[in-house]
């Protein structure tokens, strides 16, 4: 198990190594490609890779001229089988934090809550894997306030670390009247403002955590950035008066979350490299915007 576990790890790394070949390769058959279409002269510099830039082009059915990206090998198997997820906390969890966690269980649907107890990263992790489960979720939190959330695709990667910040739980909602009831359809997600290449890995890192809803599911879910603040919203809604009247209801929980890393690995690979790090204390930080603009 520990052999085939890296086998498949270094061959997952190969083929991450190869991406950026394959993009550079990619973008010279585009301009190839663009010149002859619209009869304009070689770029310079394919001239001397014209005759197997051409060769390549004319084996190219529809699917090779997409260029393959990692994420297809990472999510493979997202549209053949649903979402698996495991959550659990840090050790000795507060009475807040675990009654976060119950409400992040009804929000992920195919989801269950494992006590952590005096297990280890590596050993839950391990069991992830001969249980087949696709994500591991774990929520730290600092005096009892839920302060952080780690994302862990299973089996290769990759782990997206997030900030927690101003969690506000059902229970904490007081205008009880105007809440919605929890419900355990599938939900339809909303992915506002992703635009950058970084924004959209973590749109699908999100994504994925979901099972594919029916067309007919009344609930909604929303990630909405602003300036690299996530925000999550869970709403219901009904439609009393006929297709043009929609009553939309919140049901909660309330979060933001902080993007700050993105490991091409799980989450007890200290030795996995990092796709990208947050650096807020560099002079420029404040004009870059990561996820969206």
């Amino acid at each position: 198990m520990i052999r085939r576990n890296i086998r498949k790890r270094r061959e997952y790394l190969y083929s991450k190594s190869l991406e950026g070949t394959e993009r550079a390769l990619f973008e010279k058959k585009r301009l190839l490609r663009a010149a002859l279409e619209e009869g304009k002269p070689i770029p310079t510099e394919l001239r001397n890779e014209e005759h197997e830039l051409r060769r390549q082009i004319d084996l190219e059915d529809q699917q090779r001229q997409v260029p393959k990206s990692i994420v297809d090998d990472e999510y493979a198997t997202a549209t053949v089988r649903e979402p698996k997820i495991l959550l659990t906390t840090s050790r000795n969890p507060s009475a807040p934090l675990t009654q976060f966690v119950k409400e992040l269980k009804v929000v992920f649907p195919n989801s269950q809550r494992m006590n952590r107890g005096g297990q280890v990263i590596s050993e839950i992790v391990e069991s992830c894997r001969s249980h087949d489960i696709t994500d591991l979720i774990l929520v730290h939190e600092h005096r009892g306030q839920p302060d952080g959330l780690i994302v862990s695709h299973l089996p290769h990667g990759p782990t997206a670390y997030f900030g927690l910040l101003n969690v506000v739980t059902r229970h904490d909602i007081k205008d009880r009247k105007a809440m919605g009831k929890m419900s355990e359809a599938y939900p339809h997600l909303i992915l506002d403002n992703f635009s950058t290449q970084i924004g959209e890995r973590t749109a699908t890192i999100l994504k994925h955590l979901f099972p594919v809803p029916k067309p007919d599911s009344k609930r909604i879910i929303t990630f909405a950035n602003r300036d690299d603040y996530i925000s999550f919203r869970h709403h219901v809604y009904e439609k009393p008066g006929g297709p043009k009247s929609i009553d939309l209801k919140e049901v909660g929980p309330r979060f933001e979350l902080r993007l700050y890393q993105i490991k091409l690995g799980t989450v007890e690979q200290n030795e996995a490299k990092s796709e990208f790090v947050l650096r807020p204390y560099i002079n420029t930080s404040k004009k870059q915007k990561t996820l969206g603009a």
